[in-house]
């Protein structure tokens, strides 16, 4: 996997590095959030390992702009902290978008199972935006189904979702009298 590290600390950046690529990951290190958030904007990872307090923007400013970036697949986020990891430090953190959160100084075995973890969860949030891509659509009429089982025609169910207005026509092949899909009544010559 390509993971993206932020942390201020160069020891602990190290030391995180070089455990993640002996594990084969490709690595990406910034040294703060702002750096962080400019490198993965710039080209989104799946997963980024920051730490919570840095200078400038921090661990959860940062997990807040990957949350609102649109059009990105789905990230998971691990906030590394040497602060208490008390039940509100994660309420916080959790609240905020963070999928994980573990204490410094870091364990490489822990680390090790947790991005099996992420792995897993990535690999299942890409198969449900492939379900989701997926329209259910009436072969014959061309309706598609919604959620609720309802049948709507497609001009409908394209306003609904995406705000698109559609203007009607009749293209020339389907004007032409070899056409079958055309109407049965059409103007004779």
């Amino acid at each position: 996997m390509k993971i993206l590290i932020a942390d201020d600390d160069f020891v602990s950046v190290k030391i995180l590095q070089l455990a993640l690529q002996n594990e084969g990951h490709e690595v990406v290190v910034t040294h703060n959030g702002l750096e962080a958030w400019n490198a993965f904007d710039a080209d989104p990872v799946r997963v980024i390992i920051s730490d919570w307090l840095m200078p400038g923007l921090d661990g959860l400013e940062l997990v807040h702009r990957v949350r609102a970036r649109p059009h990105t697949d789905y990230t998971y986020f691990i906030l590394l902290t040497a602060n208490s990891t008390g039940r509100e430090n994660l309420r916080t953190a959790i609240a905020a978008g963070v999928d994980d959160f573990l204490p410094k100084p870091l364990d490489r075995e822990i680390i090790s199972m947790r991005l099996c973890v992420a792995e897993r969860i990535l690999e299942y949030a890409r198969q449900i935006r492939i379900l989701k891509e997926l329209l259910p659509i009436c072969m014959y009429c061309k309706k598609i189904r919604d959620d609720g089982n309802y049948w709507q025609q497609l001009e409908s169910y394209l306003h609904e979702h995406t705000g698109s207005n559609f203007s009607h026509g009749i293209c020339p092949d389907c004007l032409s009298p070899e056409c079958s899909s055309a109407p049965v009544t059409r103007p004779q010559p």
